[in-house]
């Protein structure tokens, strides 16, 4: 998908069987990629969603993609490396994300491949087992190696992401990594408060019911069919 207006790359999937020269490229090319997918997911919305909120949280995608530059930023160059930082908070007010009106998606995403660069250069010039340096963004506590925090943003961005996807749903009713051909479900946006309007159903012609799928897998299996209650779905090897 092309991001007009965006100054970002797109970045293909890093496959796990891809070669890598070491652990260090792997974490960048998953952040890389991270960072094209919400580049690619925020140039889909209409530019009204951008400054709107679809959860009951409050939050706006802008404001998400300016608190993933700042989670860099303080896990890595506050934190890991111990520099100075002006506004290490600078996505928050009042304890909550926060973007000022006059800032625009190609601008964060611009400060966000800024922010990349940084990071990537942090990375390559540090081992993966280096201690970070003490400082403020501790909190009293020893500070993380270089590989933990890595850990902690790609959770953060694996995260993040996930709950964009849904607001992506829930304002175009589009779904999918960026929206492929192959692998896009289009449907009808939904508005908020709307419901389903008959119960879910468990079983049918084309997408059988728990209960069916278990005793096919048995029957495949070549073990006779449950009879009587089936055990505790914890307790069931077959679902």
């Amino acid at each position: 998908m092309p991001f007009p207006e965006v100054p970002f790359p797109e970045v293909p999937f890093p496959e796990p069987t891809t070669p890598a020269g070491s652990r260090a490229e792997v974490f960048l090319r998953y952040l890389d990629y991270f960072r094209s997918q919400l580049a690619g997911m925020l140039a889909s919305l209409p530019a009204a969603e951008l400054r709107r909120s679809r959860l009951p949280s409050g939050w706006t995608p802008l404001e998400l993609l300016k608190h993933l530059r700042y989670v860099e930023l303080r896990w890595l160059e506050w934190g890991f490396e111990g520099r100075a930082v002006a506004d290490p908070w600078g996505d928050q007010q009042d304890l909550r994300w926060h973007a000022r009106p006059g800032e625009t998606l190609p601008g964060l995403l611009a400060d966000l491949l800024d922010q990349a660069s940084r990071t990537r250069v942090i990375v390559e010039s540090h081992d993966l087992g280096e201690v970070g340096k003490p400082g403020d963004r501790w909190a009293g506590a020893d500070p993380a190696t270089l590989e933990r925090v890595l850990f902690h943003l790609l959770q953060e961005y694996a995260r993040h992401l996930g709950h964009l996807d849904i607001v992506v749903e829930l304002a175009t009713g589009r779904t999918g990594e960026l929206f492929s051909a192959e692998r896009a479900v289009a449907r009808a946006p939904r508005t908020l408060g709307t419901s389903r309007s008959s119960p879910r159903r468990t079983g049918s012609r084309t997408r059988p019911g728990p209960r069916s799928r278990c005793a096919a897998r048995r029957r495949a299996a070549g073990r006779p069919a449950a009879s009587g209650r089936c055990p505790p779905r914890r307790e069931c090897r077959w679902r």
